[in-house]
């Protein structure tokens, strides 16, 4: 299974800021600079993450984005289904539909690897990613 660029996206943004130093509160722009992708993405996903919990966005001086201790506990399973839809893996419903789709076992199969996947997912946390031994590899490339 292949994430959307959006989840991969959302996912470094939330690294980003789960090695913020005590009292960082970086920007939008700069936590874009810092996952190397385009500001109005960046934005986006921001805004999806904040509507999820998951950070929250400061206005005014010594504003900027934070990572809430919910998203800091966040499973990535759960953030990886919120992000991505529950949707089927095939397009069996789409137009045209499928004309297998009433007798199809493949249908099945990929929903049971996908869950599978999300399963593998669940026990590890946004916190869990940023840990010892990689912390200082990212907080070097991010500052850097």
């Amino acid at each position: 299974m292949r994430l959307t660029k959006f989840t991969d996206l959302a996912l470094r943004v939330a690294m980003r800021l789960a090695v913020a130093g005590e009292g960082e509160t970086p920007t939008s722009r700069e936590v874009a600079v810092a996952v190397n992708a385009p500001y109005t993405h960046v934005a986006k996903v921001v805004s999806r993450l904040r509507g999820m919990g998951v950070l929250e966005a400061r206005r005014g001086r010594g504003g900027g984005l934070v990572l809430t201790g919910a998203g800091r506990e966040a499973s990535v399973g759960w953030l990886v289904r919120e992000l991505e839809g529950h949707g089927d893996v095939v397009g069996c419903e789409d137009d045209p539909p499928c004309p297998l789709r009433s007798a199809c076992r493949l249908r099945m199969a990929l929903q049971t690897a996908q869950e599978a996947f999300y399963q593998a997912l669940d026990p590890i946390t946004v916190g869990d990613l940023v840990d010892e031994p990689v912390r200082p590899v990212l907080v070097r490339l991010l500052r850097g």
